[in-house]
C-alpha cells in the first residue's frame, strides 16, 4: 500500500495465467504432447456389394505366335505354310484334306497336287489382279465344290474347317480355291497372325487371304 492509504493494483505478471503456464511447461518440457494436436483420421470402412469376382484376363493374352504344326507343309508360326521350294525338297508333292457331301454327309480325303493346283491359283491371280480392286471375286466368296461320289450330286463336297482355327487346313483350302467357306471370325484371325489389316467386308479379308497365302509359297512372285 502506497503512502495516503492508496492500494497499489496487482502487476498482470503476478497473476497466475494458465494459458503462461502451459507454455512454460512446454518449453521446459519437450516430452509433453501438444494440445492442439488433431489424431489422424481413421479410414473410411470399404462398402461391400456382395462378393467381388477377379477381373477378366484380356482376351489373347498367353497365347504366343508358335505352335505344334498341324499339317506337314504348315510352320510353327500360325497361319503360315511353307515355301514350294522348302515343300519340294522334303519330298512334299500332294496336299490332302478332308471334305464331307452336304447332303448325304459322307466324308471323303481329296488329294491336289501341289505345283498343278499353285499354277491354277497364281494363273488365276496374274491374270484378273486388276480387275479385283483389292476384292475377292465371285468365285471365290462362292467356291465350287467336288461332286459327291456316294450320292452323285455335283458341287457339294465342301471342306471341312477345322474347330481350332489355329488347326484349319489353309494350304489344301488354297488349292481348291475353296477359302471362301471360312467366315469372317477365321478370316480376321489368318490376317491377324500374318500381319493384314483384319477390319473390312469379307471379300476385302478373302482377297488378303489369296494373296498372302500365295506370298508364302512363292516370296519372289509379284502378289
Amino acid at each position: 500500500m502506497e503512502a495516503g492509504g492508496v492500494e497499489k493494483p496487482e502487476s498482470h505478471a503476478d497473476v497466475e495465467d494458465p494459458i503462461c503456464k502451459l507454455t512454460l511447461a512446454l518449453g521446459e518440457s519437450s516430452s509433453l504432447p501438444c494440445p492442439f494436436s488433431i489424431a489422424p483420421a481413421s479410414p473410411a470402412p470399404v462398402q461391400s456389394f456382395g462378393r467381388t469376382r477377379p477381373a477378366p484376363a484380356p482376351k489373347g493374352r498367353g497365347k504366343t505366335s508358335i505352335i505344334p504344326p498341324p499339317f506337314p507343309w504348315a510352320t510353327p508360326r500360325r497361319a503360315t505354310v511353307h515355301t514350294l521350294s522348302h515343300l519340294r525338297a522334303i519330298g512334299i508333292a500332294e496336299i490332302h484334306g478332308e471334305t464331307q457331301c452336304k447332303h448325304c454327309k459322307v466324308s471323303r480325303v481329296i488329294r491336289y497336287d501341289l505345283e498343278a493346283k499353285f499354277e491354277e491359283v497364281a494363273g488365276f491371280i496374274m491374270a484378273r489382279k486388276h480387275l479385283m480392286h483389292d476384292r475377292a471375286p465371285p468365285s471365290w466368296m462362292h467356291p465350287t465344290f467336288p461332286h459327291c461320289e456316294a450320292c452323285g450330286l455335283p458341287n457339294c463336297m465342301q471342306p471341312i474347317v477345322a474347330a481350332k482355327k489355329r488347326d484349319i487346313n489353309w494350304l489344301f483350302m488354297l488349292l481348291g480355291q475353296t477359302l471362301g467357306c471360312c467366315n469372317l471370325r477365321r478370316l480376321k484371325y489368318f490376317c491377324k497372325h500374318t500381319e493384314n489389316h483384319r477390319t473390312g467386308a469379307k471379300d476385302r479379308l478373302l482377297y488378303l487371304t489369296y494373296l498372302t497365302l500365295c506370298k508364302q509359297l512363292h516370296p519372289s512372285l509379284p502378289f
